[in-house]
């Protein structure tokens, strides 16, 4: 390939011979290259052990500079440290000195603040001993490290007599300038005056002594709270004691003063001074389609009142952004049974009026184009219902409310046996009353009972009747449930009465 490379073609080998000549010179000067080389070899490993030589030389020479180095370092060394061992005893003894200075400077503070301090104690120099005795911690405070030393302890122990003394001095000094009165607990009848004496008491509290304490105290509002605690406490024990002269009139009147006073203090007060130290805040209540969520906290109507002659209802409604609710008023709960036997009877005599106003007045009108109008009664009794329940939660969310929806059952079936089933028109042949069932029965030929219109009319008004009372009742329990507490919302059921209605609505269809 290399040949035919050189002599690619015939014309080419008339220049063989310059070919040729070039080859012979480069083998030529290859050769001599050759021979230089290895005289060159040669000579290099002898020059090799030359420099490796020369190198340990080199190495030895800087390992020994090195090691002067170190040894000048080490001499150094001992020399500084020679030099700064006296700067640190120094040093120390400077720093001990400094401490047992302060130290002693403290200690001069402190024996000379204690004397003072016991010395204006007994002067009763307050206003000095503020200041003194403040400072007096602070240092003492520095010594706590120090309390083995049987000295430091025994100032230790002065500076906590002296405290003890003071706070006993001035409490009795208070006592002396707020003299107690007399403590004799009034009845019911005579609450009024008991708040009325606390306001004229903060009164002149404020404009006697208001500036002696600091702003964040909340005095005023201690004192209202005390006052609040006492009175919950007295009105308690007082009330066991005449447990049988207590009156529903009276308790609601109580109550109604008690509710405004405590409504009072949510307006003058935060509750800040409380057990939990929290205030709550105000929420909105859940909006609802309930109609018995009417007229609850608007002005007072004829329907908020249960009878003429009775107790307005408490004007501040139980609400989350008041503190105060309840911190006397709870005393009451334990009596609020007194509340619900008046409803319990007030119930009764108006199951009987309606009974006896509709035998005395008779059957409704007859509607022909629109059939039977619900009962006056219906709307009467559950007017009522709501007013007792409203009047019942402002008094208690407990257990007084689930009583009140006992007695609530009891006049539901009442009702409905009563008026409704006890009203039914008799049959042409048959003696007894007519019943929902024999309405139902199919007879045949002249066995079919027959009615006038006036008590086609009248059925049609009690099953009317039946299904408001249905749908109401069911509101009424709705509404009983969001005025219970949480934990007794389950034992809210007037799902029996509301079956009893459902049956006449029920049988009324088929009729």
């Amino acid at each position: 390939e290399y040949i035919n490379t050189l002599f690619p073609t015939e014309q080419s080998l008339a220049n063989i011979d310059e070919v040729v000549n070039k080859i012979r010179l480069k083998i030529r000067r290859l050769d001599d290259n050759i021979r230089t080389v290895v005289r060159g070899q040669t000579n290099v490993g002898q020059d090799g052990r030359q420099a490796l030589e020369e190198a340990q030389k080199a190495i030895q020479q800087l390992f020994g500079k090195i090691k002067d180095i170190k040894d000048k370092a080490e001499k150094s060394e001992q020399m500084v440290k020679e030099i700064t061992r006296d700067i640190k005893q120094l040093d120390h003894a400077k720093r001990h000195l400094t401490t047992s200075i302060t130290t002693l400077n403290h200690l001069h503070m402190l024996a000379g603040g204690v004397d003072s301090l016991e010395a204006m104690t007994r002067r009763r120099q307050y206003r000095e001993v503020a200041n003194l005795l403040q400072g007096v911690v602070n240092v003492l405070e520095h010594f706590n490290k120090y309390m083995g030393i049987s000295q430091i302890r025994q100032l230790s122990e002065r500076v906590k007599a002296a405290q003890n003394e003071l706070g006993q001095q001035i409490l009795a000094d208070f006592e002396e300038a707020f003299p107690s009165q007399g403590t004799k607990v009034a009845w019911l009848d005579k609450i009024d005056r008991r708040y009325a004496w606390i306001k004229r008491q903060l009164m002149d509290y404020e404009e006697k002594y208001g500036r002696m304490f600091p702003q964040e105290w909340c005095m005023t509002e201690r004192i209202a709270v005390e006052f609040c605690h006492v009175t919950r406490t007295e009105l308690a024990k007082i009330m066991r004691t005449r447990a049988k002269e207590i009156e529903v009139k009276l308790l609601l009147f109580a109550i109604q003063r008690t509710t405004n006073f405590e409504g009072l203090m949510a307006k003058r007060f935060s509750g800040c001074t409380l057990a939990d130290g929290t205030v709550k805040k105000a929420e909105l209540p859940p909006p609802s389609t309930n109609p018995f969520l009417e007229d609850e906290s608007g002005t007072e109507t004829d329907e908020t009142v249960i009878e003429k002659g009775d107790i307005d209802r408490p004007k501040k409604p139980k609400a989350p952004d008041n503190p105060f609710h309840g911190i006397i008023s709870k005393c009451f709960e334990p009596h609020l049974y007194v509340y619900i036997e008046s409803q319990d009877k007030n119930l009764g005599e108006l199951i009987d009026r309606f009974v006896a106003d509709f035998k005395a007045q008779g059957p409704p009108k007859p509607n022909v184009d629109e059939g039977g109008a619900v009962l006056p009664s219906c709307a009467d009794l559950f007017v009522y219902y709501k007013k007792c329940m409203v009047q019942c939660s402002q008094l208690s969310t407990g257990e007084p409310m689930i009583a009140l929806t006992t007695i609530f059952q009891k006049y539901l079936r009442e009702y409905a046996w009563k008026i409704l089933s006890g009203n039914l028109p008799k049959t042409t042949s048959s003696s007894g009353g007519l019943t929902i069932t024999s309405l139902l029965k199919e007879k045949e030929g002249s066995e079919v009972a027959k009615f006038t219109v006036e008590e086609l009319c009248l059925i049609c008004s009690i099953l009317s009747t039946a299904e408001y009372c249905l749908a109401t009742t069911q509101q009424l329990e709705e509404k009983l449930k969001e005025k219970v507490d949480a934990s007794l919302m389950e034992r809210i059921n007037l799902t029996g009465e509301m079956d009893t209605f459902s049956m006449y609505v029920q049988q009324g269809v088929f009729l």
